[in-house]
């Protein structure tokens, strides 16, 4: 289960579509700042999620976002993992047997997907598809390689931020493992409280990090 769920938090460096053509390069700017704008737009979003690892094992379950930083994984019934974020830092916690975990928000790829301070322009590149309806942003910190990299993929929708809505992202980790997230049923500017970011500490004599 492991296999699965890690790369969302440790990634590690590889390009996952085909570099931007030198016309798509000149047009970067503009759409590294649409994707800016639909990030800093993104007050609270609920969405369903599809994980699919590099076997093709699928998991789904919900997705939380409020800015700035937090997020949630909550994975379907009878998956006993859970990932929350909580503006400082990922943890995912594994309820059978007992571990927790946490990483640094800024060393991960998600950060570009949740803090609104970032500016993709200085670490993120868009990347050809081939269909003008999907616009594909690869962000990672070259200095820092070990933190990964995320392919966010968007379709043109003028009902979403910034006339964007995020299709996904694809993921590759240091082992060659990738995993892909797709997502469905959008839902922005919902209510979303404090506590949706908390999470129970399944450790023996461990501390409670909330309900």
């Amino acid at each position: 289960m492991k296999r699965i769920i890690a790369p969302l938090l440790a990634l590690a460096a590889a390009p996952v579509l085909m570099p931007a053509a030198t016309a798509v390069a000149q047009q970067a700017q503009p759409e590294l700042n649409r994707v800016n704008a639909y990030i800093r737009g993104v007050t609270t979003m609920t969405a369903d999620f599809t994980q699919t690892d590099r076997n093709g094992q699928t998991l789904s379950g919900k997705l939380t976002i409020k800015q700035p930083g937090k997020i949630r994984f909550q994975y379907q019934k009878g998956v006993p993992l859970l990932i929350v974020g909580d503006g400082k830092a990922l943890t995912m916690i594994d309820y059978e047997v007992r571990q927790v975990q946490r990483w640094p928000i800024g060393n991960s790829p998600l950060g570009a997907l949740i803090d609104p301070k970032k500016d993709l322009s200085k670490f993120g590149k868009v990347v050809q598809t081939g269909d003008p309806s999907v616009l594909s942003v690869q962000a990672r910190d070259p200095r820092r390689p070990e933190f990964g990299t995320i392919t966010m993929i968007f379709k043109r929708d003028p009902s979403g931020p910034a006339g964007l809505q995020l299709y996904g992202w694809v993921a590759l980790d240091s082992q060659n493992n990738r995993t892909s997230v797709r997502l469905s049923n959008h839902a922005y500017g919902v209510p979303v409280s404090d506590s949706t970011f908390r999470w129970n500490d399944p450790r023996p004599k461990g501390r409670a990090a909330g309900g």
